[in-house]
């Protein structure tokens, strides 16, 4: 389930380590969450779904849109 951070909660929180990002139920790669949104970039980039973002102690998920909203303010193209 989806968690509602706002787009000013989750760029406070690109530093923060904790998350995960999975891809076909496997755990691709752990990190901040700046780390795992890169990767999630670099897979949109190549044309493969980005995968989910994880906040790994509270299974926080990150809706496409909300996951587009901090590519930008990573300044990563969408």
């Amino acid at each position: 389930m989806p968690n509602d951070y706002s787009h000013d909660e989750l760029a406070k929180l690109t530093k923060s380590p904790g998350w995960r990002l999975e891809t076909d139920g496997n755990a691709e790669h752990a990190g901040t969450l700046e780390d795992v949104a890169k990767v999630a970039h670099e897979r949109h980039a190549r044309g493969e779904h980005p995968g989910i973002i994880k906040r790994i102690e509270t299974s926080i998920e990150l809706e496409m849109l909300q996951l587009e909203q901090l590519w930008r303010n990573l300044g990563l193209s969408v």
